[in-house]
């Protein structure tokens, strides 16, 4: 028996609820803190698949097509499209969500669009936590879709067990994969917008460079789509059908889900140390501090010691009442 109405509404099946659920963890709120700690042990039936890429690359309209195929074989999609923060408002633009029109009515879809917040990792810091929820309310697939692509979209790798990276065939594009780092974090290359001038000669060279990779148990492919015209999808997805099977060999699934999880923790209690350690004596000494630089010549190294001497008493006391 859940102990919260809108967490009875959203087991019973609610699409509404799902949504409100998911602002609450946006929110992040004491409220999404308590419902996530008592839906966590329904987690770990969802399917994660990361679709990160340059902008322009036709990333949402590859997910669209991707999301139609799934469905095509019974299964259930969940997709969280982080589009940039607006700078008025700080909510998401939503374009992608404008944009997937064809799966946008399936009652077997559920897209939300979620802001960046200024998250460094492109992919909102909330999108796993909301992930977790499209997971215990029976998605199959959860497709997260990033904003673009480089050092501060890597974060995808942290929360999808399958990592698609899109390309188009423009000039340099490969090579610029290499400078992001996606070609340590793809499982799968697409090349995009195939029909494209040099598109196949863009396929070659990034099979090339894939090859003077050392060898490893799993070697990303490289798939030709046109997805605005639905061509080539078939095989994307067999690519991650293999990649699955590939993963659920010798546990390697569940050890990925075990660092993933073990990286959330980490990050969880530092933001909760974080909260605890600036309280208002915290923030009262600090500012003490700072006044006394100039005429005192305070090493920055000593007042920290002394804000962790002062967190260190509080924790004691706490303890001991």
């Amino acid at each position: 028996m859940a102990s919260n109405p809108l967490l009875a509404e959203f087991l019973s099946g609610s699409r509404r609820a799902l949504a409100k659920l998911i602002s609450a963890v946006e929110n992040d709120g004491a409220l999404a803190r308590t419902l996530l700690d008592e839906l966590y042990a329904k987690v770990g039936h969802a399917y994660r698949l990361g679709i990160t890429g340059p902008p322009g690359a036709g990333k949402s309209t590859l997910v669209d097509q991707l999301a139609k195929t799934i469905r095509a074989t019974g299964k259930t999609v969940g997709i969280i499209a982080v589009d940039p923060t607006s700078p008025f408002t700080g909510g998401a633009l939503l374009g992608d969500r404008v944009r997937m029109t064809d799966i946008s009515t399936d009652p077997g879809v559920f897209i939300r669009s979620m802001a960046t917040r200024g998250s460094l990792g492109g992919l909102s810091q909330k999108a796993q936590d909301a992930a977790d929820v499209l997971d215990v309310f029976g998605k199959d697939f959860v497709i997260f879709e990033t904003v673009g692509v480089g050092q501060s979209e890597l974060d995808v790798v942290e929360a999808a067990d399958t990592v698609v990276v899109i390309l188009v065939p423009e000039s340099g594009d490969s090579v610029q994969a290499m400078k992001a780092g996606l070609m340590e974090i793809a499982d799968i290359f697409v090349l995009n917008k195939a029909d494209r001038d040099g598109a196949q000669r863009a396929v070659h060279e990034l099979e090339a460079i894939l090859h003077l990779r050392p060898a490893a148990p799993w070697n990303p492919p490289v798939s030709a789509t046109v997805a605005s015209h639905g061509k080539g999808i078939e095989e994307v997805w067999k690519r991650i059908q293999e990649h699955r099977d590939f993963l659920l060999q010798d546990n390697r699934l569940v050890a990925k889900r075990k660092q993933r999880l073990e990286k959330k923790i980490r990050e969880l209690v530092s933001r909760r140390l974080k909260q605890e350690f600036w309280d208002e004596e915290a923030r009262r000494l600090l500012s003490q501090s700072l006044d006394n630089f100039q005429n005192e010549k305070l090493s920055p190294y000593r007042v920290v010691d002394e804000l962790m001497e002062k967190f260190k008493t509080s924790l004691q006391q706490r303890m001991e009442n």
